[in-house]
């Protein structure tokens, strides 16, 4: 019997992903089908799908859950009326090709960069939505300078609701062997670890000295930490998956025990909202098997749309059942040169001036000049590697 948290919805995980032995037939078919062109973030969903992390969803979200999800951070339809879901899960069209696609349908989802069939997919619905509703709820803000609204607003005018069955999980299982990891797969690793209380780490850049502050705090007070990077699409001039792979196993293999850390990807596309997406990472850790989300300065954020804490805040306005996994809510990090050490703004009474905290804008100027970083700022492990890359551009 598995000590860890069950998977969202309180059923069995639900992977979408159609058994190796049945997929050659079945593309075979979806080629006679017809063609719908998903984005990257679509693609992302639907693999997303595939490995489990999105149970228990069947498919693309229809419009009551749309609404349901976007107004109320519930699902509004089915079995699964009244569930938690903070972020709607969508698909869209241009009003040309839904307007061919009849009711019950079944169309082939195409990743629109490579022109692979993904998935197929029953069209159960077709609906136009607000996007400024859409952006509101979710982001909190309507203005297109912020990426997740500017997707939102650039996608087509009609969405396509239904189950999906899906065929392939892309370039990810075989471009990152060893770190590409579904949520059974986390789930069957922590048990074989005799894991109950997991936290997870949600990165999307290398870790400095701060972020392994985070992860052994956690380290403390649960089994172990996994450390869950994203590898789905990244804003221009963030480091790729590749490197911070590296850089990241350098600092576990040099500053943590042996056994408390588990390294791994997963292939979502980052929405950058804030706080509704913290609690979107808490629901899909509780599918990987976390117990825990650490949750930091300003988790999910861009530029100054969400405050420091906003992503702390918004756990408190959950009912009760919502999620089983919670928040290690944590301060802001830094090196302090009076305490000698790593200390947060709860543990550090001094002043600004005698804290090390470099900015990731700052850190990439320096990395690109070549300048010296400080060891109380990131391990010089880690520096390395990123010096390396940035030789290399």
């Amino acid at each position: 019997m598995s000590k860890l948290v069950p998977a969202h919805g309180g059923g069995e995980l639900k992977s979408l992903l159609m058994p190796q032995a049945e997929r050659a037939e079945e593309l075979k078919r979806a080629e006679s089908l017809k063609k719908v062109p998903m984005t990257s973030r679509e693609t992302s969903d639907a693999i997303m799908m595939a490995m489990g992390a999105y149970t228990p969803l069947d498919g693309f979200m229809g419009e009551a859950d749309w609404k349901g999800v976007c107004g109320e951070m519930k699902m509004a339809s089915g079995g699964n009326a009244g569930l938690f879901w903070p972020i709607p899960v969508t698909l869209s069209a241009s009003r040309e090709l839904a307007d061919t696609i009849a009711d019950g349908e079944e169309v082939a989802l195409v990743d629109g960069e490579s022109g692979e069939i993904m998935a197929v997919m029953t069209v159960d619905e077709k609906y136009g939505i607000d996007k400024a509703f859409e952006a509101q709820h979710v982001y909190r803000t309507t203005d297109t300078e912020h990426p997740g609204v500017a997707k939102v607003m650039d996608q087509g005018p009609v969405n396509l609701g239904g189950p999906v069955t899906a065929l392939s999980e892309g370039e990810y299982p075989e471009k990152y062997k060893g770190l590409y990891m579904s949520a059974a797969q986390s789930r069957a690793l922590f048990t074989e670890k005799g894991w109950s209380r997991v936290a997870a780490f949600q990165t999307r850049n290398p870790m400095h000295r701060s972020h392994e502050h985070l992860a052994k705090i956690a380290v403390e007070v649960t089994d172990g930490v996994f450390i869950h990077q994203v590898l789905g699409k990244l804003k221009p001039g963030d480091i790729p998956a590749e490197t911070r792979t590296q850089a990241i196993q350098a600092m576990i293999d040099h500053y943590f025990v042996d056994g408390t850390v588990v390294q791994a990807g997963y292939p979502i596309e980052m929405r950058y909202a804030g706080p509704r997406e913290a609690l979107f990472h808490a629901l899909i850790r509780q599918n990987f098997g976390c117990s825990h989300l650490i949750v930091g300065r300003d988790h999910a954020g861009v530029g100054d749309y969400y405050g420091p804490f906003d992503a702390h805040h918004i756990f408190d306005d959950l009912w009760e059942g919502a999620l089983h996994t919670h928040p290690l809510k944590i301060d802001i990090t830094f090196y302090c040169t009076k305490c000698y050490g790593m200390a947060t703004a709860k543990t550090c009474p001094h002043g600004d001036g005698d804290r090390i905290n470099i900015s990731g804008t700052r850190q990439r100027e320096m990395l690109i000049a070549g300048e010296d970083i400080p060891a109380e700022f990131s391990r010089p492990e880690v520096i390395a590697i990123l010096k390396e890359y940035y030789r290399s551009l």
